[in-house]
């Protein structure tokens, strides 16, 4: 029999992260065709905040590009912004957040 200490060999391999890093998600806003466009920037303006022109540029890339992250977080929030957009009618996700997305 062996004595000494308990040790995980993974978890002491493994890199340590902090905790920033655990705490990154994106809510991401996907196009949808039933919404109009001025609709979905009036959401983003009452629902973050954002002012006229940083909202028109978030619709856009929804419209152009697909998607657009609209906030970035602790997931829990995340999950309440996704939450709440639904109850917008515009489609959402939560993701990790991506380096290029941080």
């Amino acid at each position: 029999m062996q004595v000494g200490p308990l040790i995980d060999e993974q978890k002491r391999e493994q890199p340590a992260t902090s905790a920033f890093e655990h705490d990154q998600w994106v809510t991401v806003v996907w196009d949808d065709p039933v919404n109009l466009m001025s609709y979905v920037t009036r959401v983003f303006q009452r629902h973050f905040g954002y002012s006229p022109q940083r909202a028109e540029s978030l619709m856009l890339l929804v419209h152009n590009e697909g998607r657009a992250v609209v906030a970035r977080g602790l997931r829990e929030h995340m999950e309440a912004d996704a939450l709440a957009m639904h109850g917008y009618g515009l489609q959402a996700t939560v993701e990790p957040a991506t380096s290029s997305e941080s």
